[in-house]
């Protein structure tokens, strides 16, 4: 499996995971301590990631909860540009990654200093966005999906869940290597067009996905496969999210998106310990 990312000529090495903080420049994230609106919090809230050992900070205008109300190009636009311009500026080296699904939008924040494009659509919402990507020449997170924000929840029949994720993906992939692109991560998409039940067949069975040959991205951070399984509210589920974040590290996850840093860059040394002695 592939276990670097090339980031503007410097390569990330995935060998040991890595950690992605979540930098949501949004009014209405699911989890409302990630959430930022103004460009010191952004600051703030980015250098304390960093410090805490976060390689990539994930940067999203455009909320993609299931059920989200959709906003202009205008406005996520407007939202992004200035955080990435602020952020080149006071850390240059950090690795900054955009979660849109919008081609225009991923190609101003590549232009603006931003590294890598993180598409929780997988290329379903704009058709421009694979020949974008291979155009930037930056890594792309594809993540599996179905529907819009609003249909999704509605879109998780399946014949077969992991061959079937599994085969949407390779053909993602197929298409976005015929293209060009050379730096791919896979995503399972973890409660897009998924209940919570296979939510967790998923993660039980991420080993199944390095047949792709490309890292991978788990992000089940504070999500309600978490808080809705044990009754409690996402501010309540950093001990959950801890929990599964060890079984995707132990299960072959190369990053880790996540809201809270700290206890995930500690997951990764205690299982990278635990490997070593066994």
């Amino acid at each position: 499996m592939k276990k670097t990312l090339n980031i503007g000529g410097k390569l990330l090495d995935l060998s040991t995971p890595q950690v992605m903080g979540i930098l949501n420049i949004t009014p209405d994230s699911f989890y409302s301590e990630s959430r930022v609106t103004q460009l010191e919090e952004a600051y703030k809230k980015a250098e304390r990631m960093l410090s805490e050992g976060a390689s990539i900070l994930d940067l999203g205008g455009h909320s993609t909860r299931p059920g989200a109300d959709a906003v202009s190009e205008e406005e996520e636009t407007g939202r992004i540009l200035p955080v990435v311009e602020m952020l080149r500026k006071h850390f240059p080296n950090a690795v900054l990654s955009i979660d849109t699904f919008r081609a225009s939008v991923a190609r101003k924040a590549v232009k603006a200093g931003a590294h890598i494009i993180n598409d929780i659509a997988g290329g379903n919402l704009d058709s421009r966005m694979f020949e974008t990507v291979a155009f930037l020449k930056v890594p792309y997170i594809l993540m599996h999906s179905r529907g819009t924000p609003q249909t999704m929840k509605d879109l998780n029949q399946y014949d077969d869940l992991v061959t079937d994720v599994l085969r949407e993906l390779q053909a993602k992939i197929d298409q976005l290597q015929q293209l060009g692109v050379k730096d791919i991560v896979a995503d399972m998409g973890f409660g897009f067009a998924k209940n919570a039940d296979q939510n967790y067949v998923l993660l039980n069975a991420l080993q199944s996905f390095q047949v792709l040959n490309v890292p991978i991205l788990a992000g089940v951070s504070r999500k309600s496969m978490i808080w809705r399984k044990l009754d409690i509210t996402p501010d309540k589920s950093l001990n959950g999210t801890t929990v599964l974040n060890t079984v995707a590290l132990l299960n072959g996850a190369g990053i880790l998106r996540v809201h809270d840093v700290k206890e995930a860059v500690e997951a990764v040394k205690l299982v990278g310990l635990l490997r070593r002695e066994c």
